[in-house]
This record gives C-alpha cells, sequence and structure tokens, in this order.
C-alpha cells in the first residue's frame, strides 16, 4: 500500500505510542487501512494510534464531523484519533496529553492551558515543564460513568468488573488478593464480553485493589490489543478501586472520590477522581520527527 506523502512525528504517554500527522485543513482524510498500514510495526512507522492534528471547524467543512460538541470552537485544534487497527476511537487520554505537547512545543497554541476537540468532547489541558522533547500534561477527563457491574473471559480466567463510560468503554476489573508480581503473571489476551452491555466492544483492564493511594494496571485495548499503558484505562481503573475500597471497607469511611496513582508497563500517572469530573496528570514525550515517502 501506498501511504500519504507526508511529514509525521512519533511520540508517547506512559508508552502508549502514537504516530502524529498534521492536516490543518481537512485535506487528506486517513483511510482505515492507511491508519492501520502506518501503525504496523513492522511495515509501518508502529504505533498504538494515529494522531491528526486538524481544526475543529475544519472537519465540520469537509463534513467529517457533523457538528461540533459544547465547548469546542471552530477555531480550536481536534484530535482526529484511530486506533492501530484503523477504526475511530472517541477518545484517548495518553493521546490527548502528546496531542496538547506537540501542538503546544510546535507553537500552534499561544498559552499553555487551552482546548482540545475531541469525539467525547471538549477536553481543557494544562502543559507545563514543555520543551520540544518532554512535558508533563494535566487533562480535564470529564466524568466517568459508571454503567454496572460485568463480566469478562480471558483465556481460562472469567473475573468481573465495573463497566465505566469515560467517553469511550472499559471494563475494570479489581481482582482481590491481586498484587503486582501476579499481576504482570497474568497471559492477557483478546477477551470475550458481553456483546449487549459492550454493543460498540470495550477496553479491559485487570487491577489490583487499592493500596496507600496506589493500584497496578494492565490493559486490553480495543482494536489495538494490550498496550503498555491507556490514559482513559487509568480513569476507569481509579474510579473502580476507590468504588472497590468504599465497599470492602466501609468501616474507613471509604470515599468513592480521591486521588490515584497509577501505575502501568510503561510508567505511571495521576488520576484524580472528583464530584462531576476526573483529572489525568501524566508525562508525554516527542521522540522522533521524519517523513513518510
Amino acid at each position: 500500500m501506498t501511504l500519504p506523502q507526508c511529514e509525521f512525528a512519533k511520540g508517547h504517554g506512559t508508552e502508549n505510542d502514537f504516530v502524529i500527522v498534521q492536516d490543518f485543513d481537512a485535506a487528506r482524510p486517513w483511510t482505515p487501512q492507511e491508519v492501520a498500514a502506518v501503525c504496523d510495526r513492522r511495515a509501518g512507522i508502529g504505533g498504538d494510534g494515529l494522531l491528526r492534528v486538524v481544526r475543529a471547524g475544519a472537519l465540520v467543512e469537509a463534513g467529517e464531523l457533523a457538528e461540533l460538541a459544547e465547548g469546542i470552537d471552530p477555531g480550536d485544534w481536534f484530535m482526529d484519533y484511530r486506533n492501530a487497527d484503523g477504526s475511530v476511537a472517541e477518545m484517548c487520554g495518553n493521546g490527548t496529553r502528546v496531542f496538547a505537547h506537540w501542538v503546544y512545543s510546535r507553537g500552534l497554541v499561544d498559552a499553555p492551558e487551552f482546548v482540545v476537540g475531541t469525539r467525547a468532547g471538549a477536553k481543557r489541558v494544562v502543559v507545563s515543564e514543555a520543551d520540544e522533547r518532554q512535558a508533563q500534561v494535566t487533562v480535564e477527563m470529564g466524568p466517568a460513568e459508571v454503567l454496572g457491574v460485568s463480566s469478562a473471559t480471558m483465556g481460562q480466567r472469567t473475573f468481573a468488573g465495573l463497566g465505566v463510560d469515560v467517553g469511550n468503554p472499559h471494563l475494570a476489573a479489581v481482582i482481590p488478593g491481586l498484587d503486582a508480581q501476579a499481576l504482570q503473571e497474568w497471559q492477557l489476551c483478546a477477551p470475550e464480553w458481553d456483546k449487549q452491555f459492550f454493543p460498540q466492544g470495550v477496553n479491559v483492564e485487570v487491577v489490583t485493589p487499592l493500596v496507600d493511594g496506589q493500584v497496578h494496571m494492565r490493559v486490553y485495548e480495543r482494536g489495538v490489543g494490550e498496550t503498555r499503558s491507556c490514559g482513559t484505562g487509568t480513569v476507569a481503573a481509579a474510579t473502580a478501586a476507590l468504588a472497590d475500597a468504599a465497599a470492602s471497607h466501609p468501616e474507613l469511611a471509604a470515599s468513592p472520590m480521591g486521588t490515584v496513582t497509577v501505575h502501568v508497563p510503561g510508567g505511571t500517572v495521576e488520576v484524580d477522581v472528583y464530584e462531576g469530573g476526573t483529572r489525568l496528570s501524566g508525562p508525554s514525550r516527542i521522540i522522533a520527527t521524519g517523513v513518510l515517502l
């Protein structure tokens, strides 16, 4: 397959990695086959997804979006995010941090606090400690909607988890007695899930119980497979861990709100769960730029 000739960058947030392409005027949409080819780790650049940098209003003018969600202005930068298999995803927390780092460090915005448009709505971001290569970014992720309890099967294991909508669907399973070492030994594979509960597919997180404000997590992402990190997944994991702690230890007056440090194979992020919203803070790295030939 012949890919579009264009400049690209490669970045990651806690090793959840992305190919970044600029198309400010929405002149050149990417097909699912092209996205899958460029994200291929053997024949392409390689990545868990593709971030297309485009003006929000241009997507509407091009007919790619019917309208802009509340809080997104036509002049805002829109993160047109695709999974590695080419499918459209509503939201990506790590991708939003990398996207925000890119547009800020390349002078596409004038201030470190701004709105990023996504298919899950307007996401306010704050970029700090930034240069061309690295940054710390905080993303207001919006509310984490608890959908109820469901289950999934991975190989020989069937387990229950909390359904959480973070703009995209998650099943966050806090496994009683699981510790970080045992989590490393889990064989994560493509899950089977309740298609009626999650008709659009689901991201599945396996999570250790909350201890001293910290959890460990691994994730199998819809349309990608196991990744080193998932930003929306860490929010779902924190939400589930706080709910599990509150249910397991009512004598401690535990609250389903608070701050959780989430350790993933690719690093560490911090998630704040508060009344009416959630917040994700963590690193971004831009590691390369180049040209697709």
